[in-house]
């Protein structure tokens, strides 16, 4: 299982990025998948996340209206499209895959993480 993400790097204030989240091992319909960042001296933290279903998404309040999560199955990847960055958004940000069943959490994967810098 590989959870390989891209798409990172330094933007300026205002710009856009979009993350994405290579998998293999599995596919991404089958799982919970989610973003998460961590910037320096901060606790991880939940950026996004869409069910197996696809049918709800969920985000942190800091990023709604900026940020969409989405999945394509025919490349079984997972991406965050990140608009109107701020100098807050600065993280390692990090794809997390997780497998529930009968309520409890089977398996959860974490990708390597990619570096999200915002700054002028």
């Amino acid at each position: 299982v590989q959870l390989v993400e891209s798409g990172g790097g330094l933007v300026q204030p205002g710009g856009s990025l979009r993350l994405s989240c290579a998998v293999s091992g599995f596919t991404v319909s089958t799982y919970d998948m989610s973003w998460h960042r961590q910037a320096p001296g901060k606790e991880r933290e939940l950026v996004a996340g869409i069910t197996s279903a696809g049918s709800s998404t969920n985000y942190a309040d800091s990023v709604k209206g900026r940020f969409t999560i989405s999945r394509d199955r025919a490349k079984n990847t997972v991406y965050l499209q990140m608009n109107s960055l701020e100098p807050d958004d600065t993280a390692e940000y990090y794809c997390n895959a997780v497998l529930i069943r009968w309520g409890k959490k089977i398996y959860d994967y974490w990708g390597q993480g990619t570096q999200v810098t915002v700054s002028s």
